[in-house]
Formats: C-alpha cells, structure tokens, sequence
C-alpha cells in the first residue's frame, strides 16, 4: 500500500478515533485487509490504536475523573477476560447482528431522549463496566460498546474521552504482546513506516481535541450516537 495512502488513512482513523473515543480499528482494518495478511494488519492497527489512545489521556487529561475510571475500568477489563473465555468459537453472524441492533436501539433511544441519563455513581459505573466489558469479551468489539454504555452517564465531552482512552490503553499492550508472541511482525516498509505514522497519530488527535471544543456539550453525544449508528448498521447489515 502507498506510503501516502497509508499516512492519510492514518490521519483520518485517528481524527476519528479521537473525536468519536473509538473508531480507529473499524475504519482501518477493511481497508488494509485488501493488502496485506490478516494477523499484520491486526498488529499495525493495534500499534495505531495505541497510539491513539495515548494522546487522548495526553490531551484530555484535565478532565480526569480517576474514581469513575476505576469504578468502569477495572470492573470492565476483567468482564472482558471473562467474556472472551465464554466464547469457544467465532461468534456467529447472527450474534453479531444482534450486537448491530442493540447498539441501533441506543442510538435511537438516545436521539428520541437526548436528556436519558445514568448517574455516574460507583455502582452504575460498576455495573455498566461489567456489562460493556462482558459484551466486548464475547463478540471482540471493545470501543462500540464501552461508548455505548459510557455515553449513558452523559459524561462531559472531555471526561468521556479521557475515560475511554485510559480504559483502552490498558487493554491495548496485552492484544499486541499476543500478536508478538504469536509470532506476528511487521514487514520493514511498515515497520520505518511507523516514524512517520506514529506522529500522524498524534496530528490526528490533536486536530479532533481542536474540533471537540467547538462542539456544544448538548450536541457531542449525538456526534457520538452518529458513529455508533454507523457501527450498528454495519454489523446488522454485513
């Protein structure tokens, strides 16, 4: 793939990721898939994500809330584990699907009652990680869900985004140290490649952190609940 191509496509899933708080896998990896094998394209956009998910903790860092981070990470990381043990096999097109619809069904719920809203107290966020981390165990799609569920709280903008890329980032290291293990490894032009993709990253979400200000605090669950509704018609439909 042109080292070009790639660069803009970087720029463009990390602008993305970074606005939405998830995004970076699903508008990568179909596209790479076209070009290079499976496992490599996994490890590339793992590193991306990584990334990505670093400078939103960088950029987003003032508004931190630890407890709710605590509350909703720990308890959703390890749900994850437990989900990804339940699943024995692939899940099948028909669970997937039925992600696609749940996630639809929030997005409407959301945009027919924009003022629906969970207390981010200890035990909603206790609860509401469990479940996203579960969720995200047994079907594989982690950022979809845990936005679903922390978009919920109708979190301030920056908080939210904050949250979902720490929660993200401790997730990340152990998927890239299996595809390592695993023996998976990047061919050199990707591997030089990353001198130039890895500061894109950083360009990318600095330019959604810009953009994320100038949107109104009422209006940005909506530009979330538009991204989701992009990822639910997806795994419905495909």
């Amino acid at each position: 793939m042109d080292l070009i191509l790639l660069s803009a496509l970087t720029l463009i899933a990390s602008i993305v990721g970074t606005l939405a708080g998830f995004g970076t896998s699903t508008i990568m990896l179909p596209i790479l898939l076209l070009f290079i094998p499976y496992p490599v394209a996994l490890l590339f956009v793992g590193i991306i994500h990584f990334f990505d998910d670093l400078w939103e903790i960088i950029l987003f860092k003032r508004a931190a809330n630890w407890k709710l981070l605590l509350g909703f990470g720990v308890p959703g990381i390890m749900a994850s584990f437990a989900g990804a043990r339940l699943v024995v096999t692939e899940p099948s097109a028909v669970l997937s699907r039925l992600l696609g619809a749940l996630i639809i069904f929030y997005v409407l719920l959301v945009l027919a009652k924009p003022k629906l809203k969970i207390p981010a107290n200890t035990i909603s966020a206790g609860v509401g990680g469990t479940l996203s981390g579960l969720i995200a165990g047994i079907f594989g799609i982690g950022g979809p869900v845990r936005a679903m569920f922390l978009t919920a709280f109708n979190l301030p903008k920056e908080t939210y985004l904050f949250t979902s890329g720490a929660i993200a980032l401790f997730i990340d290291p152990a998927r890239l140290a299996t595809y390592i293990l695993g023996g998976t490894k990047l061919p050199q032009n990707l591997l030089w490649g990353l001198l130039i993709f890895i500061p894109i990253t950083f360009i990318g979400s600095w330019a959604a952190k810009k953009f994320v200000s100038k949107i109104p605090q009422d209006n940005f669950r909506k530009v979330v609940a538009l991204f989701l509704l992009f990822v639910g018609v997806r795994l419905l439909v495909f």
